[in-house]
């Protein structure tokens, strides 16, 4: 009996990573589609990017309704229904999104596309909210980081498998002879396919004798923490119906933009800095290092996305390669594959070896995930040869590991200072040394949502589950920063926008700095914090 119960938990945490691949796979295939969607509607960079507005857009909005109904109804919804009903739900609402793709595409409206992918990351979010607690509920408590980074490695390899997939099944491979025009039953078998393998999988989740997992964690009330999470949709929107003010106001675009960050990052210092007279009604607010920490995701996926999701316009610069959307998957794929490299690195440290292995497997592994992305695009026919010069990336960020010694807050600082050199980098110089600076900051935001997550919620007590629901809210960040980096690129050029990953990486040095202080405040070793599972 204690082996067939064994064997359903295993069968349960493999059916559930899956979905972690989806996640991984979509957002990275952006890349690619981006630009594509640049070309196809003559669109301009800042409007290109609100594909990753309406994608991690939909993280956001679907995690506010779950909360905000939640809330009303003083019931934890997701966890009445139960975690397996909710993945099965957001499966299926994904399906329909994949679905809505097709004649979205054929109407060749650009808002039509934006929508289907709003409803593909909807079910995403409900998805990712219900898999998770699911994924470290099969097991034993203290080995679900473990099982958390091993669904992290699964959502790493989709995104190192996503833009080499979609480019292929756009565009052919590079030792196809055809002209690289785009066919749009090409979209068509591409969006049939997810939708379904959506289906499939909920159909799957469906059949399966998955165990019942529901937590039985107490509803935390916040009242007064309603009021910045409704100015942040109102910051949301403002990005969403820029183009509509302008016409209707005659201001310039830049105000709309700007504001749509200002009004975000304001609430958020607000709550920082406002005295909390009756702590309670705050909920998990009342504490300074979530405020922080909410920042801190806010801008790390924003800093995460907005690298890659731009650098197709300037891969297609003659100073970066002249590029067409046909040929730039082999760099969207190494920058979603550093990802992985780190986050592999990351793991090795969850395994209980001695320390010399360790400190071998901290060095071999990395270049065995890099051999993996080289291998993958040189199966569709990729030229990967101008990739090998990456090693160096790799090399020092295996000495930064060593330097950080696993502790989230140094770590963090670490990596945030290398992230600013890579930009700086980037920004200063041209060609392959620019390309190869910009995309190392994969390799240097691998690291971060498991040591930002873990400062943020340390201390929190009765209030972490709602505290981490706040911070996986933040994801909102890959919907606001992208476009504000593409109307700089606009108004500024496409390389010098790429101030704008500088400055993420700059804030997130300032809150290793900042929510250290503020732990030892209330007597937390921050010494002694370990990471979380990683995004």
């Amino acid at each position: 009996m204690e082996q067939q119960s064994q064997k359903n938990y295993g069968t349960a945490l493999y059916t559930i990573i899956t979905v972690f691949f989806f996640w991984g796979f979509v957002a990275a295939s952006n890349g690619i589609f981006i630009p594509f969607c640049k070309t196809h509607f003559s669109l301009t960079q800042f409007e290109s990017q609100l594909i990753d507005f309406t994608f991690y857009g939909g993280y956001f909005i679907g995690s506010l309704i779950l909360y905000f109904a939640s809330q009303a109804s003083k019931v934890d919804i997701l966890n009445k229904i139960g975690y397996k009903k909710g993945i099965i739900a957001g499966l299926v609402i994904s399906a329909a999104g994949a679905l809505l793709m097709i004649p979205a595409v054929h109407s060749g409206l650009f808002g039509f596309i934006l929508l289907a992918f709003f409803v593909i990351a909807v079910g995403f979010s409900l998805q990712q909210t219900a898999a998770q607690p699911f994924v470290v509920a099969l097991g034993a408590p203290e080995s679900g980081t473990h099982r958390l980074n091993l669904a992290g490695g699964i959502n790493n390899f989709g995104g190192l498998m996503g833009p080499v997939i979609v480019s292929v099944v756009l565009f052919g491979t590079a030792n196809d002879a055809v002209a690289k025009e785009v066919d749009i039953t090409s979209i068509n078998n591409l969006y049939y396919i997810l939708a379904g393998l959506f289906f499939a999988v909920a159909v799957f989740f469906g059949i399966s004798k998955l165990p019942e997992v529901t937590s039985n964690e107490k509803l935390e009330s916040s009242s007064k923490s309603n009021g910045p999470l409704l100015i942040m949709i109102l910051g949301f929107l403002m990005m969403l119906a820029a183009d509509p003010l302008v016409k209707l106001t005659g201001w310039n675009k830049e105000i709309f933009v700007y504001s749509s960050l200002g009004i975000i990052v304001l609430a958020l210092l607000y709550v920082y800095s406002t005295k909390k007279s009756n702590p309670g009604q705050w909920g998990a607010m009342q504490y300074p290092q979530l405020i922080l920490g909410m920042l801190a995701i806010f801008i790390y996926v924003g800093t995460e996305v907005t690298i890659q999701s731009n650098l197709g316009a300037l891969l297609n610069l003659k100073d970066f390669g002249g590029l067409a959307e046909s040929d730039i998957k082999q760099y969207i794929s190494l920058y979603w594959g550093s990802m992985m490299i780190g986050r592999w690195t990351g793991a090795v440290s969850a395994f209980n070896i001695s320390k010399t292995t360790r400190n071998t497997l901290t060095v071999i592994v990395p270049f065995i995930a890099f051999a993996i992305v080289l291998l993958v695009n040189h199966f569709t026919g990729t030229n990967v040869g101008n990739l090998y010069v990456y090693a160096i990336s790799i090399a020092v960020m295996i000495v930064a590991f060593f330097i950080g010694q696993e502790k989230p807050a140094k770590t963090l600082a670490i990596f945030g200072t290398l992230g600013v050199i890579a930009m700086v980098v980037g920004l200063l110089t041209k060609g392959d040394v620019a390309v190869f600076a910009f995309i190392s900051g994969g390799l240097c935001c691998s690291i971060m949502w498991p040591s930002i997550f873990a400062l943020s919620i340390t201390g929190l007590g009765k209030y972490t589950s709602q505290g981490s629901s706040f911070l996986i809210m933040m994801i909102l960040g890959g919907a606001i920063i992208p476009p504000v980096q593409g109307f700089l690129a606009d108004t500024s050029g496409i390389h010098n926008s790429y101030i704008v990953p500088a400055l993420g990486f700059a804030y997130l040095i300032f809150f290793a700095w900042k929510v250290s202080g503020e732990l030892k405040k209330q007597g937390i070793n921050v010494e002694q914090i370990e990471a979380e599972g990683g995004h």
